[in-house]
């Protein structure tokens, strides 16, 4: 099969997977192709001489237009990489601007199916939005299959756009090679002494990640047993992250790493990941930290409870309740057992329901229908 991809380039969840998926993808035997105005953060280095390959997407200025149009320059660009390559398939990962991209091109050849897959923001965020609302619902009603990474976005999907197409769930992956436990020392003692916690979190630190709760909780934690937090990731929340540490005086035990491109091997050397967003459709990082060992507490909500089984991978407060979730931290740190318990159920989970052997011959199977060849 011959394949484009439209996919966000940064270090999100969404993009992660997208290239992540087009590597899997392109290793089965297929072509792929990836469109867009930067290359994905996980492509980087990643592809041979085999693909998958990127094509960039051309930016235009012009005086009389007050912002650039990115969704008609991918879909320029994918139009003429559809031309010269043949491609059969489009998969659209977020249905703005993505699908809607993919569709304008769709409609310029004749010449390729679109399958969008739904992330999230662009169903709870962008969606939600009146001035994009008609413009999602389009998007997704349009194309000829569409998924969602969990049954959470699937059906809020459905209640809120009131679409009238089939969603299939299709979770999202974890390469359990990669996120694995690190056990050498001397990479730990980097950010900790032996006798100290580590406590993790990952992130584009957006306002529905909701850092400061991670401050909050770390504190609490800290207030009781040695501890340090590592903060992974940049956005527009960093700074309050950052003064609230100062104000909790825990500020010589947080370290504010940025966007640190060797995440698996913090992963690998946590004890303890906090994940307390207010919206998260699946959570990724929180599956990548449980195939790294690493039992994690959570908020209940969105999909979370569909990756974090509550008491066993992980525990799981409501959102906004930092008292329970220091508590269940302090818990599961404090007892071996637990601890030991919660980091091996995690391992098993992302193994036994979300190995790539698993989740990417779902998408094959997809396309292979799309197309007609299922």
């Amino acid at each position: 099969m011959k394949i484009a991809v439209l996919c966000h380039s940064g270090a999100g969840g969404s993009g992660v997977v997208a290239t992540e998926l087009g590597l899997e993808v392109a290793r089965a035997g297929n072509e792929v192709h990836f469109v867009g105005n930067a290359v994905p953060f996980r492509l980087q280095g990643s592809s041979g001489a085999n693909g998958p390959y990127f094509h960039q997407a051309s930016a235009f200025a012009y005086a009389l237009f007050d912002q650039p149009f990115p969704e008609l320059a991918a879909a320029n660009a994918l139009t003429e990489v559809i031309q010269e390559h043949g491609v059969q398939l489009t998969h659209a990962h977020y249905a703005i601007p993505h699908a809607s991209s993919a569709l304008h091109a769709r409609s310029i050849t004749g010449k390729t199916k679109v399958i969008t897959t739904l992330h999230g923001t662009d169903v709870t965020l962008v969606g939600a939005e009146p001035a994009f609302r008609h413009t999602t619902r389009h998007a997704i009603q349009q194309s000829d299959a569409v998924t969602a990474v969990s049954q959470f976005l699937a059906d809020l999907t459905l209640e809120t756009l009131n679409v009238e197409v089939p969603i299939e769930v299709i979770y999202n992956f974890v390469d359990t090679q990669r996120f694995v436990r690190v056990t050498d020392p001397a990479i730990r003692a980097r950010f900790a002494h032996p006798d100290e916690a580590l406590l993790l979190h990952v992130s584009n630190f957006r306002p529905v990640k909701r850092v400061e709760d991670v401050v909050e909780v770390f504190a609490r934690v800290a207030s009781e047993i040695p501890a340090r937090l590592l903060m992974v990731g940049d956005g527009p929340e960093r700074s309050r992250a950052f003064e609230l540490a100062q104000q909790l005086g825990v500020i010589g035990r947080v370290h504010f790493l940025g966007s640190f491109p060797d995440v698996q091997t913090v992963m690998g050397i946590a004890d303890l990941f906090l994940l307390p967003s207010n919206k998260e459709s699946f959570g990724l990082a929180a599956l990548e930290a449980m195939s790294c060992e690493v039992p994690v507490v959570a908020a209940r909500a969105g999909g979370i409870p569909e990756v974090v089984e509550d008491g066993v991978t992980g525990r799981l407060a409501e959102v906004g309740d930092v008292d329970g979730m220091a508590h269940a931290a302090l818990d599961i740190l404090k007892n071996r057992e637990t601890y030991l318990r919660m980091g091996q159920a995690g391992r098993r989970a992302a193994v036994e329901k979300f190995h790539p052997s698993l989740i990417v011959p779902q998408y094959l199977a997809a396309y292979r229908r799309v197309l007609g060849k299922g």
